[in-house]
């Protein structure tokens, strides 16, 4: 197999959501050319595209510092103050001249024209931005329109990020390991053709997502695997806070459907939580109820799940048509897609079951984006910045994503990596090589190991964890992955067979970290 050798991008981006669509786009308008990858071959296949509720924009009676105030109430005291303080100072700001002045996105407007406002949990005011309930689909369908009219940007789709290039790990040259570490670019797979491509860039941007799908119930899109977590943890890249893996309290259940979520905004205009006999519990555990943070609504769930003997609860939309709303006109979606499954929300309530849904953790990634790694940035679900701490503020994701591809192009923009010091460190880099065995692959395996990545995940590095649970996974899984890396080394590569290995390192870096981690804050819970 030839090998394809591609030079001349200044900015390699890993991802296509609302972070790396923007740092793309931001970075084209600075006369920067970019070579923008997802593994999908439809580009808007993302977490971004399934994001329900909004995102943070100016409310009535708001300021930057109850915004603040917000974020660190979530977050609890993993949350760093200085960035949870610039996502509030600039993130509004910004939504408006980008997203909506630029990029043209098309949020809700109420009978007057004004921007629509949505309440959600853990907020002190009405200041989410909402297009509908598709908030994120209308933010993805914009950001791609203006990726796709920019001549700087070279969009890749099906195209797979293998491994992060490093001198240090893959020079020809002996004496690169003595050489500070630093990311030249990625081998990369095109699942079309089957070639394995070698992209250098002096700066890579990792914008690729989340891992929510290696766990059981996710509300997560099929390519939230953990890809970047992995590939910077092998490249040597710091990671933090990783125990820290939000679930969402409200996704749809149905013996027969895929997990989707059921927006926050749903409770935020007022349903309610209740047991199959119709019983409201969520007095019971915090004085929010409905609105306390999602930490404490998916442990109260699951504690009704449990105590009561059954899969899921209820979430009752009648108050809703109390104060004025129509669900089928306030969330056309929802209301859409539950109808597909026989649930006509306007009359019954919708069975719901926690699902995991954000990764707070991530890789380190500080104010401008940066990594621990020369050459390499974060940003997005896939980076921890701090802003989220312990435990996510609901619509502060798509705000961060926007807010950190604008820090880290004006830091990429003011301080350009010098290209003859980059032409010197990549003329010893080698093309891929293809393992011996190339093996087909069998897609029994693939199902099997996954099967058993999520149910280990779930079952004990899910929303309550004890330290028996939490042994027993690292032990599975670090038995898993020698069996994966063996499997791996000797098959024909493919997209899943890269996305398996990605998911089960990335599953055992979260459950090592929950293992060291014996204190329960925001939403890893430990009950011992």
């Amino acid at each position: 197999m030839n090998s394809l050798r591609i030079n001349g991008i200044d900015v390699l981006i890993i991802g296509c959501g609302v972070a790396g669509c923007s740092a793309a786009i931001m970075a084209a308008e600075q006369g920067l050319s970019v070579a923008l990858l997802t593994n999908s071959p439809e580009p808007e296949e993302c977490n971004t595209r399934y994001a329900q509720g909004g995102i943070i924009g100016y409310g009535e009676d708001d300021s930057t510092e109850k915004l603040v105030r917000d974020i660190q109430n979530a977050g609890g005291p993993v949350c760093d103050p200085n960035a949870a303080r610039i996502l509030a100072e600039a993130g509004p700001k910004l939504l408006h001249e980008f997203l909506i002045d630029k990029v043209g996105v098309n949020f809700s407007k109420d009978e007057k024209g004004r921007l629509e406002t949505t309440f959600e949990a853990a907020h002190s005011v009405r200041r989410i931005y909402h297009a509908s309930d598709a908030t994120g689909r209308e933010i993805e369908i914009a950001l791609l329109k203006k990726v796709r009219s920019l001549p700087g940007i070279r969009l890749f789709t099906s195209h797979t990020a293998i491994d992060l290039i490093t001198p240090n790990h893959h020079s020809k040259d002996p004496l690169a390991r003595y050489k500070k570490p630093r990311v030249v670019g990625a081998y990369v797979l095109d699942q079309g053709s089957g070639r394995v491509g070698t992209f250098f860039s002096p700066i890579t941007i990792l914008a690729s997502g989340g891992a929510g799908r290696i766990f059981l119930h996710s509300s997560n899109c099929k390519g939230a695997r953990g890809d970047g977590m992995a590939m910077a943890a092998r490249a040597g890249a710091r990671i933090i806070n990783a125990e820290f893996f939000q679930f969402h309290p409200t996704t749809f259940y149905h013996r027969d459907a895929n997990r989707f979520l059921i927006s926050e905004a749903v409770r935020g205009e007022g349903a309610k939580l209740t047991t199959i006999s119709g019983k409201p519990f969520m007095k019971e555990y915090h004085p929010d109820a409905e609105l306390a943070p999602r930490d404490i609504v998916a442990r109260s769930i699951q504690e009704e799940m449990i105590k009561n003997g059954h899969d899921y609860v209820l979430l009752d939309l009648e108050n809703l048509s109390k104060n004025g709303i129509d669900p089928k006109e306030r969330f056309p979606n929802i209301y859409q897609k539950c109808l597909e499954y026989g649930l006509d929300i306007t009359r019954e309530p919708i069975p719901v079951v926690p699902a995991a849904h954000y990764q707070c953790g991530g890789v380190y990634s500080d104010n401008a984006g940066r990594t621990s790694l020369d050459g390499l940035y974060a940003i997005g679900e896939v980076s921890c910045t701090g802003v989220h701490g312990a435990n996510r503020l609901a619509s502060s994701s798509l705000l961060e994503g926007l807010v950190w591809a604008r820090l880290a192009v004006d830091g990429i923009v003011e301080n350009p990596p010098g290209k003859e010091k980059f032409e010197k460190r990549i003329l010893n880099i080698p093309d891929w090589k293809e393992p011996d065995g190339n093996a087909g692959i069998d897609p029994a395996l693939i199902f099997q190991d996954w099967l058993n990545i999520r149910s280990t995940m779930w079952n004990y590095v899910g929303i309550s964890r004890n330290s028996k649970r939490l042994i027993r996974a690292v032990n599975d899984l670090e038995y898993l992955q020698r069996r994966i890396e063996r499997f791996y080394k000797d098959a024909k590569l493919t997209d899943d067979l890269i996305g398996l290995r990605n998911g089960v390192q990335t599953a055992l870096i979260i459950a090592r970290a929950a293992l060291m981690n014996p204190m329960s804050t925001g939403c890893h819970f430990i009950k011992n």
